[in-house]
Protein backbone atom coordinates (compact mmCIF):
# COMPACT_ATOMS: atom_id res chain seq x y z
CA UNK A 1 0.00 0.00 0.00
CA UNK A 2 1.09 3.66 -0.58
CA UNK A 3 3.18 4.93 2.26
CA UNK A 4 3.16 1.60 4.13
CA UNK A 5 6.99 0.81 3.88
CA UNK A 6 7.91 4.36 4.86
CA UNK A 7 5.86 5.19 7.57
CA UNK A 8 6.72 1.61 8.81
CA UNK A 9 10.32 2.36 9.07
CA UNK A 10 9.88 6.21 10.86
CA UNK A 11 7.76 3.97 13.79
CA UNK A 12 10.62 1.25 13.58
CA UNK A 13 13.36 3.87 13.77
CA UNK A 14 11.15 5.80 16.80
CA UNK A 15 10.53 2.76 18.59
CA UNK A 16 13.95 2.39 18.52
CA UNK A 17 15.01 5.52 19.55
CA UNK A 18 12.18 5.31 22.54
CA UNK A 19 14.61 2.16 24.08
CA UNK A 20 17.61 4.48 24.20
CA UNK A 21 15.30 7.93 24.87
CA UNK A 22 14.73 5.79 28.00
CA UNK A 23 18.34 5.74 29.80
CA UNK A 24 19.06 9.20 28.89
CA UNK A 25 19.71 11.34 32.08
CA UNK A 26 17.20 14.21 32.91
CA UNK A 27 20.09 17.05 32.70
CA UNK A 28 20.43 15.50 29.04
CA UNK A 29 16.67 15.91 28.47
CA UNK A 30 16.74 19.22 29.96
CA UNK A 31 20.12 20.47 28.13
CA UNK A 32 18.13 19.51 24.59
CA UNK A 33 15.23 21.23 25.16
CA UNK A 34 16.89 24.26 26.05
CA UNK A 35 19.01 23.75 22.68
CA UNK A 36 15.77 23.65 20.74
CA UNK A 37 13.93 26.95 22.55
CA UNK A 38 16.96 28.14 21.60
CA UNK A 39 16.90 27.37 17.71
CA UNK A 40 13.34 28.36 17.39
CA UNK A 41 14.29 32.09 18.25
CA UNK A 42 17.71 32.35 16.00
CA UNK A 43 15.67 30.60 12.92
CA UNK A 44 12.18 32.71 13.66
CA UNK A 45 12.97 34.39 10.48
CA UNK A 46 12.40 31.47 8.50
CA UNK A 47 9.52 29.96 10.52
CA UNK A 48 7.79 33.30 10.12
CA UNK A 49 8.29 32.77 6.26
CA UNK A 50 7.10 29.13 6.20
CA UNK A 51 4.30 29.89 8.10
CA UNK A 52 3.05 32.88 5.54
CA UNK A 53 2.85 29.88 3.40
CA UNK A 54 -0.11 28.20 5.05
CA UNK A 55 -1.90 31.75 6.39
CA UNK A 56 -1.59 32.89 2.65
CA UNK A 57 -3.15 29.48 1.63
CA UNK A 58 -5.67 29.35 4.38
CA UNK A 59 -6.96 32.82 3.41
CA UNK A 60 -7.26 31.44 -0.62
CA UNK A 61 -8.96 28.81 0.79
CA UNK A 62 -11.79 30.90 2.34
CA UNK A 63 -10.75 29.53 5.99
CA UNK A 64 -12.68 30.64 9.01
CA UNK A 65 -10.84 33.70 10.75
CA UNK A 66 -10.56 31.55 13.98
CA UNK A 67 -9.01 28.53 12.01
CA UNK A 68 -5.91 31.66 10.67
CA UNK A 69 -6.17 33.10 13.95
CA UNK A 70 -5.43 29.23 15.40
CA UNK A 71 -2.76 28.87 12.09
CA UNK A 72 -0.77 31.87 12.70
CA UNK A 73 2.97 32.36 13.81
CA UNK A 74 3.92 35.55 14.92
CA UNK A 75 7.52 36.83 16.67
CA UNK A 76 5.13 36.61 20.09
CA UNK A 77 3.78 33.40 19.39
CA UNK A 78 7.95 31.79 18.40
CA UNK A 79 8.73 33.01 21.63
CA UNK A 80 5.81 31.73 23.34
CA UNK A 81 6.83 28.07 22.14
CA UNK A 82 10.28 28.54 23.33
CA UNK A 83 9.55 29.49 26.45
CA UNK A 84 7.11 26.46 26.63
CA UNK A 85 10.64 24.57 25.95
CA UNK A 86 12.26 26.47 28.53
CA UNK A 87 9.15 25.83 31.11
CA UNK A 88 9.43 21.94 30.55
CA UNK A 89 13.42 21.68 31.19
CA UNK A 90 12.45 23.26 35.03
CA UNK A 91 9.94 20.60 35.18
CA UNK A 92 10.55 17.98 37.40
CA UNK A 93 11.12 14.68 35.48
CA UNK A 94 8.47 12.02 36.06
CA UNK A 95 10.75 8.95 34.98
CA UNK A 96 12.00 7.13 37.45
CA UNK A 97 9.74 8.64 40.54
CA UNK A 98 9.26 6.12 42.93
CA UNK A 99 5.32 6.37 43.73
CA UNK A 100 5.01 3.78 46.44
CA UNK A 101 7.44 1.01 48.13
CA UNK A 102 6.46 -1.81 50.13
CA UNK A 103 7.75 -5.49 51.65
CA UNK A 104 5.34 -8.68 51.56
CA UNK A 105 6.01 -10.88 54.49
CA UNK A 106 7.93 -13.38 52.75
CA UNK A 107 10.78 -10.79 51.98
CA UNK A 108 10.20 -9.30 48.52
CA UNK A 109 11.01 -5.51 48.27
CA UNK A 110 8.40 -4.26 45.29
CA UNK A 111 8.15 -0.85 43.80
CA UNK A 112 6.42 0.98 41.94
CA UNK A 113 8.22 3.57 39.49
CA UNK A 114 6.91 5.72 36.69
CA UNK A 115 8.69 5.33 33.26
CA UNK A 116 8.25 5.87 30.02
CA UNK A 117 5.18 5.00 27.87
CA UNK A 118 7.15 4.53 24.42
CA UNK A 119 6.10 6.02 21.74
CA UNK A 120 3.45 8.50 21.18
CA UNK A 121 1.65 9.28 18.39
CA UNK A 122 0.69 12.52 18.34
CA UNK A 123 -2.03 13.50 15.73
CA UNK A 124 -3.16 17.28 15.31
CA UNK A 125 -4.60 20.14 13.27
CA UNK A 126 -3.85 23.73 12.77
CA UNK A 127 -1.56 25.32 15.32
CA UNK A 128 1.65 24.68 14.54
CA UNK A 129 2.58 25.59 18.40
CA UNK A 130 1.75 21.70 18.61
CA UNK A 131 4.70 20.42 17.16
CA UNK A 132 7.80 21.87 18.93
CA UNK A 133 4.84 21.84 22.69
CA UNK A 134 4.49 17.73 21.84
CA UNK A 135 7.83 16.85 20.82
CA UNK A 136 9.45 18.65 23.98
CA UNK A 137 7.02 16.71 26.58
CA UNK A 138 7.90 13.63 25.05
CA UNK A 139 11.25 14.21 25.02
CA UNK A 140 11.19 15.01 28.72
CA UNK A 141 9.02 12.23 29.35
CA UNK A 142 11.24 10.01 27.86
CA UNK A 143 8.99 9.44 25.00
CA UNK A 144 10.11 9.32 21.21
CA UNK A 145 7.03 11.34 18.84
CA UNK A 146 5.71 11.20 15.77
CA UNK A 147 4.41 14.04 14.48
CA UNK A 148 1.58 14.22 11.89
CA UNK A 149 -0.16 17.98 11.18
CA UNK A 150 -2.81 18.81 9.14
CA UNK A 151 -2.32 19.52 5.46
CA UNK A 152 -3.43 23.44 6.16
CA UNK A 153 0.02 23.89 8.49
CA UNK A 154 2.68 22.01 6.12
CA UNK A 155 4.74 24.64 5.88
CA UNK A 156 5.11 25.80 9.66
CA UNK A 157 5.26 22.03 10.61
CA UNK A 158 7.85 20.72 8.37
CA UNK A 159 9.75 24.30 9.32
CA UNK A 160 9.52 23.82 12.85
CA UNK A 161 10.33 19.70 12.62
CA UNK A 162 13.51 20.20 10.85
CA UNK A 163 14.43 23.67 13.22
CA UNK A 164 14.20 20.95 16.66
CA UNK A 165 15.85 17.75 14.81
CA UNK A 166 18.92 20.24 13.84
CA UNK A 167 19.47 21.09 17.78
CA UNK A 168 18.63 17.52 18.52
CA UNK A 169 22.12 16.52 16.85
CA UNK A 170 24.09 18.77 19.14
CA UNK A 171 22.92 15.83 22.04
CA UNK A 172 23.27 12.27 23.04
CA UNK A 173 20.01 12.03 22.33
CA UNK A 174 18.71 10.35 18.82
CA UNK A 175 17.25 12.31 16.24
CA UNK A 176 14.91 9.60 15.55
CA UNK A 177 13.36 10.08 18.86
CA UNK A 178 11.55 12.83 16.85
CA UNK A 179 9.47 11.76 13.56
CA UNK A 180 7.43 13.54 10.91
CA UNK A 181 4.77 12.59 8.43
CA UNK A 182 5.62 14.44 5.44
CA UNK A 183 2.87 13.51 3.53
CA UNK A 184 -0.98 15.12 4.27
CA UNK A 185 -2.30 12.48 2.10
CA UNK A 186 -5.24 10.81 4.36
CA UNK A 187 -3.86 7.62 3.06
CA UNK A 188 -0.67 8.23 5.94
CA UNK A 189 -3.06 8.29 8.89
CA UNK A 190 -4.56 5.64 7.90
CA UNK A 191 -1.37 3.40 7.87
CA UNK A 192 0.16 5.26 10.22
CA UNK A 193 -2.85 4.36 12.60
CA UNK A 194 -1.76 -0.22 12.25
CA UNK A 195 1.46 0.44 13.57
CA UNK A 196 0.30 -1.67 16.79
CA UNK A 197 3.51 -2.97 16.66
CA UNK A 198 5.63 0.43 17.33
CA UNK A 199 3.58 3.07 18.43
CA UNK A 200 2.04 2.80 21.86
CA UNK A 201 -0.37 5.32 22.40
CA UNK A 202 -2.16 8.01 19.61
CA UNK A 203 -3.23 11.30 21.11
CA UNK A 204 -5.64 13.16 18.25
CA UNK A 205 -6.09 16.87 18.49
CA UNK A 206 -8.19 18.83 16.36
CA UNK A 207 -12.28 18.85 14.94
CA UNK A 208 -14.36 16.14 16.22
CA UNK A 209 -14.28 15.00 12.60
CA UNK A 210 -10.41 14.10 12.88
CA UNK A 211 -10.54 12.99 16.33
CA UNK A 212 -13.66 10.32 15.42
CA UNK A 213 -11.76 9.51 12.39
CA UNK A 214 -8.54 8.25 14.76
CA UNK A 215 -10.87 6.63 17.23
CA UNK A 216 -12.73 4.60 14.33
CA UNK A 217 -9.79 3.32 12.62
CA UNK A 218 -6.86 2.57 15.24
CA UNK A 219 -5.16 -0.61 16.11
CA UNK A 220 -3.02 1.42 18.89
CA UNK A 221 -5.08 2.95 21.89
CA UNK A 222 -6.67 6.57 22.03
CA UNK A 223 -6.54 9.14 24.22
CA UNK A 224 -8.91 12.11 23.41
CA UNK A 225 -11.29 14.42 23.79
CA UNK A 226 -14.56 15.00 20.77
CA UNK A 227 -14.78 18.17 21.60
CA UNK A 228 -15.69 21.11 24.20
CA UNK A 229 -19.16 22.24 25.44
CA UNK A 230 -18.32 23.98 28.13
CA UNK A 231 -20.66 25.88 29.97
CA UNK A 232 -20.92 28.81 32.63
CA UNK A 233 -23.92 29.00 34.75
CA UNK A 234 -24.24 32.27 36.47
CA UNK A 235 -26.43 30.66 39.92
CA UNK A 236 -28.84 33.13 41.76
CA UNK A 237 -26.41 34.58 44.37
CA UNK A 238 -23.40 35.52 42.10
CA UNK A 239 -21.22 38.52 42.09
CA UNK A 240 -22.97 40.07 38.98
CA UNK A 241 -19.97 42.26 37.95
CA UNK A 242 -17.57 39.30 38.46
CA UNK A 243 -20.15 37.05 36.41
CA UNK A 244 -19.64 39.68 33.37
CA UNK A 245 -16.07 39.22 33.37
CA UNK A 246 -16.04 35.82 33.69
CA UNK A 247 -18.51 35.16 30.99
CA UNK A 248 -17.09 37.73 28.38
CA UNK A 249 -13.60 36.12 29.06
CA UNK A 250 -14.78 32.67 28.43
CA UNK A 251 -16.28 33.74 25.10
CA UNK A 252 -14.52 36.20 23.67
CA UNK A 253 -10.85 35.82 24.74
CA UNK A 254 -10.16 33.36 22.38
CA UNK A 255 -13.17 31.45 21.01
CA UNK A 256 -11.62 29.25 19.16
CA UNK A 257 -10.78 26.93 21.11
CA UNK A 258 -11.35 23.90 22.94
CA UNK A 259 -12.20 25.70 26.69
CA UNK A 260 -14.48 28.92 25.48
CA UNK A 261 -17.73 28.65 26.32
CA UNK A 262 -20.65 27.92 23.86
CA UNK A 263 -23.14 28.03 26.33
CA UNK A 264 -23.97 30.16 28.87
CA UNK A 265 -26.67 29.14 31.48
CA UNK A 266 -28.60 31.99 34.18
CA UNK A 267 -30.98 31.28 37.13
CA UNK A 268 -34.22 32.40 36.38
CA UNK A 269 -34.06 34.59 39.48
CA UNK A 270 -31.17 36.84 38.18
CA UNK A 271 -31.80 36.42 34.60
CA UNK A 272 -33.65 39.98 34.01
CA UNK A 273 -31.60 41.77 35.87
CA UNK A 274 -28.24 40.33 34.00
CA UNK A 275 -28.97 39.08 30.90
CA UNK A 276 -29.83 42.56 29.28
CA UNK A 277 -26.40 44.23 30.45
CA UNK A 278 -24.12 41.02 29.47
CA UNK A 279 -26.18 40.70 25.88
CA UNK A 280 -25.45 43.65 25.26
CA UNK A 281 -21.30 43.46 26.09
CA UNK A 282 -21.60 40.17 23.90
CA UNK A 283 -23.05 42.16 20.96
CA UNK A 284 -20.86 44.60 21.34
CA UNK A 285 -17.77 42.30 21.54
CA UNK A 286 -19.04 41.11 17.85
CA UNK A 287 -20.99 37.86 19.05
CA UNK A 288 -23.82 36.01 17.97
CA UNK A 289 -26.16 35.29 20.65
CA UNK A 290 -28.77 32.96 20.13
CA UNK A 291 -31.60 32.59 23.16
CA UNK A 292 -34.02 29.72 24.81
CA UNK A 293 -37.60 31.67 24.86
CA UNK A 294 -37.25 32.72 28.46
CA UNK A 295 -33.89 34.70 26.68
CA UNK A 296 -35.77 36.03 24.04
CA UNK A 297 -38.73 37.17 25.82
CA UNK A 298 -36.08 39.67 28.15
CA UNK A 299 -33.65 40.07 25.10
CA UNK A 300 -36.17 39.70 21.96
CA UNK A 301 -34.62 42.79 19.84
CA UNK A 302 -31.11 41.50 19.84
CA UNK A 303 -30.94 37.64 19.57
CA UNK A 304 -31.61 34.75 17.84
CA UNK A 305 -33.58 31.45 18.68
CA UNK A 306 -31.40 29.07 19.83
CA UNK A 307 -32.96 25.05 18.57
CA UNK A 308 -32.30 22.22 20.47
CA UNK A 309 -29.07 21.97 18.13
CA UNK A 310 -27.23 24.74 19.13
CA UNK A 311 -27.27 23.14 23.18
CA UNK A 312 -24.80 20.14 21.49
CA UNK A 313 -22.99 22.81 19.70
CA UNK A 314 -19.11 23.69 19.83
CA UNK A 315 -19.11 26.57 17.95
CA UNK A 316 -15.35 27.74 17.98
CA UNK A 317 -16.69 31.10 17.11
CA UNK A 318 -17.98 33.96 17.84
CA UNK A 319 -21.35 32.85 18.45
CA UNK A 320 -23.36 31.81 21.80
CA UNK A 321 -25.70 29.98 23.34
CA UNK A 322 -27.93 31.40 26.19
CA UNK A 323 -30.37 29.47 28.26
CA UNK A 324 -32.18 30.73 31.24
CA UNK A 325 -32.58 27.71 34.12
CA UNK A 326 -34.56 26.83 36.84
CA UNK A 327 -31.33 26.77 39.53
CA UNK A 328 -28.62 24.66 40.09
CA UNK A 329 -29.57 21.31 39.59
CA UNK A 330 -31.34 22.01 36.14
CA UNK A 331 -27.97 23.76 35.20
CA UNK A 332 -26.29 20.29 36.14
CA UNK A 333 -28.35 17.95 34.58
CA UNK A 334 -28.12 20.34 31.05
CA UNK A 335 -24.33 20.50 31.45
CA UNK A 336 -24.44 16.42 32.03
CA UNK A 337 -26.78 15.91 29.01
CA UNK A 338 -25.78 18.36 26.52
CA UNK A 339 -22.06 19.10 27.31
CA UNK A 340 -18.78 17.09 26.07
CA UNK A 341 -17.18 16.58 29.95
CA UNK A 342 -14.64 18.84 29.56
CA UNK A 343 -15.02 22.28 31.44
CA UNK A 344 -17.67 23.74 33.23
CA UNK A 345 -18.24 26.56 35.38
CA UNK A 346 -20.52 28.20 38.26
CA UNK A 347 -20.51 31.38 39.38
CA UNK A 348 -21.94 31.70 42.54
CA UNK A 349 -21.49 33.34 46.19
CA UNK A 350 -23.09 30.15 47.69
CA UNK A 351 -20.71 27.65 49.15
CA UNK A 352 -23.08 24.74 49.83
CA UNK A 353 -24.52 25.40 45.69
CA UNK A 354 -20.64 25.25 44.37
CA UNK A 355 -20.13 22.25 46.50
CA UNK A 356 -22.89 20.50 45.20
CA UNK A 357 -21.66 21.68 41.82
CA UNK A 358 -18.45 20.43 41.74
CA UNK A 359 -19.39 16.94 42.94
CA UNK A 360 -22.23 16.84 40.54
CA UNK A 361 -21.18 17.65 36.95
CA UNK A 362 -19.04 14.83 35.58
CA UNK A 363 -16.48 16.96 33.53
CA UNK A 364 -12.67 16.63 33.56
CA UNK A 365 -12.37 20.23 34.95
CA UNK A 366 -15.23 22.09 37.10
CA UNK A 367 -14.78 25.76 37.94
CA UNK A 368 -16.09 27.88 40.59
CA UNK A 369 -15.98 31.75 40.46
CA UNK A 370 -13.48 31.37 37.18
CA UNK A 371 -13.54 31.51 33.33
CA UNK A 372 -12.98 27.92 31.71
CA UNK A 373 -10.31 29.52 29.81
CA UNK A 374 -7.68 27.97 32.09
CA UNK A 375 -8.29 24.77 31.12
CA UNK A 376 -4.81 24.27 29.79
CA UNK A 377 -1.42 22.53 30.45
CA UNK A 378 0.17 26.03 30.87
CA UNK A 379 -1.73 27.74 33.31
CA UNK A 380 -1.95 24.45 35.77
CA UNK A 381 1.48 24.42 35.98
CA UNK A 382 2.25 21.71 33.38
CA UNK A 383 4.62 23.57 31.11
CA UNK A 384 2.87 22.58 28.34
CA UNK A 385 0.31 20.16 27.33
CA UNK A 386 -0.17 17.02 24.99
CA UNK A 387 -4.23 17.40 24.57
CA UNK A 388 -6.73 17.56 27.00
CA UNK A 389 -8.66 13.97 27.62
CA UNK A 390 -12.22 13.59 28.56
CA UNK A 391 -11.74 10.21 28.87
CA UNK A 392 -11.94 8.39 32.44
CA UNK A 393 -9.34 5.91 31.94
CA UNK A 394 -5.41 6.44 32.26
CA UNK A 395 -5.31 10.27 31.82
CA UNK A 396 -7.97 12.91 32.29
CA UNK A 397 -8.06 16.67 31.63
CA UNK A 398 -4.64 18.55 30.36
CA UNK A 399 -2.37 15.99 30.07
CA UNK A 400 1.69 16.84 30.69
CA UNK A 401 4.40 15.23 31.55
CA UNK A 402 2.96 12.80 34.10
CA UNK A 403 0.08 11.50 31.83
CA UNK A 404 3.04 10.69 29.14
CA UNK A 405 4.32 8.17 31.55
CA UNK A 406 2.99 4.78 33.07
CA UNK A 407 4.06 2.36 35.74
CA UNK A 408 6.08 -0.85 36.08
CA UNK A 409 6.57 -2.59 39.64
CA UNK A 410 10.31 -3.67 40.40
CA UNK A 411 10.27 -6.71 42.33
CA UNK A 412 13.54 -7.26 44.69
CA UNK A 413 14.25 -10.35 46.00
CA UNK A 414 17.10 -12.85 47.64
CA UNK A 415 16.09 -16.36 46.37
CA UNK A 416 12.58 -16.10 47.44
CA UNK A 417 10.60 -18.81 44.71
CA UNK A 418 6.41 -19.37 45.50
CA UNK A 419 5.61 -22.87 47.28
Amino acid sequence: MKFEKNISAIAQRAKKASRSLALISTQEKNKALLLMAHALIARKNFLLRENKKDVDAARANGYSAALIDRLTLNLKRVEAMAACLQDTARLQDPVGQVLRVFKRPNGLVIRKVRTSIGVIGVIYESRPNVTSDCAGLCLKSGNAVILRGGKEAIFSNRAIFKVLRIALRKTKISVDAIQFIDVTDRGALDVLLRQDQHIDLVIPRGGEGLIRFVVENSYIPVVKHYKGVCHVYVGASADLAMARKICLNAKVQRPGVCNAMETLLVDERIARKFLPGMISEFIDAGVEVRGCPKTRQICAAKIGKATDKDWFEEYLDLILAVKVVKGAQEAIEHINYYGTKHSDAIITRNKSEAKHFLRSVDSACVYVNASTRFTDGYEFGFGAEIGISTDKLHARGPMALEELTTYKYEILGNGQVRS
